[in-house]
């Protein structure tokens, strides 16, 4: 692949050393997760992936309406590649890999190369660090302030076929900017599976702010890895809403490394499954620097015999006085065949902290609350419909376009009103 796709002997190395740590590493490391996996739903050996993007014959310079730019791939190629007069002005970056190696490799280079911006022992990040086929770069120069979101969208699902991809996202000092990630089908399913893989990794200068929301709706035959870690500087600030309802599998993991003083990051991320699908949700917060601040709350909806895993771990270390974490894992299972474990869980090594908690709870929907609602005058299907929406409303209301927060909603209420 690096031949063929002429890149610089540092990035060759960079292949070769994630190849090599791919080959080594288990699915799963943390021994409290490891029963809690299961790959079986994936038929890896029915899918070939790309091996080298390339633009359209025509690529679209048109933004959505509200939006700073916009990239969208399709497939094993680019669509669209758009950026605002003002965005343009201040220095902002958004374009491939390809490009910025011809126009700034040295920027590039300082990002990823040695690896640092994904987890070592995770074995799917590494097989994307590995061999991917395009990787997008994210840049927000010191002081600079986006409007408008920067739009990433992914459109994948032809059968047979498999993208792996890198997502490289960097503010400077006192940058702000949010990204909206829209992942959605490529093709009318026909059976046959297809994959996704990707990263999404992000780098946090002291006093900037970064907002991330993704949306994933990929066809009932895509498989679905991606792999989010996050180093957050002095005094910025992380806010993931993250939402999974397509696909046949999907296996997140997110790492945030609160590495400076004052870092902090909220993280809402919600599933809604029915049918065979599987959700398998992992987060990771480690807390470094002072007077940190972690909340994150992972949600679920389970129909049919669909299943998911929650399971979250929260690191604090020696150094990390003043920690402020907390970890919350919910799911509501909606039939009897539904399935759910949440595995919340503490690693405290330093006792002088604001708060370290974490709480969970599995069940069936609260029929307290569809009776108040029915005491109101609403069916009970309805009730039923507004409790369960509205459980998983907190993602959805910090999706930064209105527009792509009302298509959302309509995917909830969708999918609901087809499964329910």
């Amino acid at each position: 692949m690096a031949r063929a796709l002429d890149e610089p002997d540092w990035l060759v190395a960079d292949r070769t050393e994630a190849e090599r740590l791919a080959r080594e590493l288990p699915a799963e490391t943390n021994p409290l997760f490891v029963p809690y996996v299961d790959l079986r739903p994936v038929r890896f050996g029915e899918v070939a992936a790309y091996a080298e993007t390339g633009d359209a014959r025509e690529v679209s310079t048109t933004l959505p309406r509200g939006a700073s730019a916009l990239l969208h791939v399709r497939e094993d190629t680019v669509l669209a590649r758009a950026l605002s007069p003002e965005a343009a002005a201040a220095g902002v970056v958004v374009d491939t890999f390809s490009n910025v190696l011809r126009r700034d490799p040295a920027l590039l280079r300082g990002l990823i190369e040695g690896g640092a911006m994904l987890p070592a022992d995770d074995l799917f990040a590494q097989a994307a660090r590995a061999a991917f086929a395009i990787g997008v770069l994210v840049h927000v120069p010191d002081g600079v302030s986006l409007a408008g979101p920067v739009v990433l969208r992914w459109s994948a699902g032809a059968s047979g076929h498999g993208l792996l991809s890198r997502t490289v996202i960097s503010l400077g000092r006192d940058a702000h900017a949010s990204v909206l990630e829209e992942q959605v089908a490529s093709t009318p399913p026909n059976g046959a599976q297809s994959l996704w893989a990707g990263t999404s990794e992000v780098l946090l200068s002291p006093g900037s702010t970064l907002e991330f929301a993704g949306e994933e709706n990929f066809g009932p035959q895509t498989a679905a890895f991606v792999t989010r870690h996050a180093v957050v500087g002095e005094g910025a600030s992380l806010a993931w809403a993250l939402a999974s309802v397509g696909g046949s599998f999907v296996k997140s993991r997110i790492d945030n490394l609160l590495a400076g003083r004052g870092a902090s990051v909220r993280q809402v991320e919600i599933g809604l499954g029915s049918g065979s699908q599987v959700f398998d949700l992992t987060s990771y917060t480690r807390h470094r620097g002072e007077d940190t601040t972690g909340d994150l709350l992972s949600k679920g909806v389970f129909l049919g015999a669909s299943r998911g895993y929650f399971k979250g771990l929260i690191d604090i270390e020696k150094s990390a006085h003043g920690t402020d974490s907390f970890l919350g894992e919910f799911a509501m299972l909606m039939s009897k065949k539904s399935r759910s474990v949440a595995i919340p869980s503490l690693e405290i090594d330093q006792p002088d902290v604001r708060r370290a908690a974490h709480s969970s709870a599995v069940g069936p929907v609260d029929e307290g609350q569809i009776f108040y609602l029915m005491s109101r005058g609403l069916p009970r299907a309805v009730a039923r419909k507004f409790v369960v929406l509205g459980f998983l409303e907190p993602v959805v209301a910090r999706i930064p376009l209105e527009d792509a927060q009302d298509r959302l909603r309509q995917l909830l209420d969708r999918k609901w009103s087809a499964e329910a």
